[in-house]
């Protein structure tokens, strides 16, 4: 099934189309947006590194480890 998404123009419309189509269409459309959600995320993540937004914070998590305040990922599980 084809859908014309030119003339949807607003969320509630994509949303009524999303729920019209069928169970295995719309299972892999979900699938797709959310590989686009992560991708969005991840290229944002590098933005803000080469920008230097994330500069102060790896400095933090760098004395943090250069000063041993970090606990063992094993210890903090095993705490939970």
């Amino acid at each position: 099934m084809r859908m014309n998404v030119i003339n949807m123009t607003t969320v509630k419309e994509i949303e009524n189309a999303i729920r019209k189509l069928p169970d295995t269409d719309r299972s892999t459309l979900l699938l797709k947006l959310e590989d686009l959600y992560w991708l969005s995320w991840e290229e944002q993540i590098v933005s803000d590194h080469k920008s230097g937004k994330l500069d102060s914070l790896i400095a933090e998590v760098k004395e943090d480890i250069n000063s041993g305040h970090l606990n063992d990922l094993a210890e903090v599980l095993n705490k939970s």
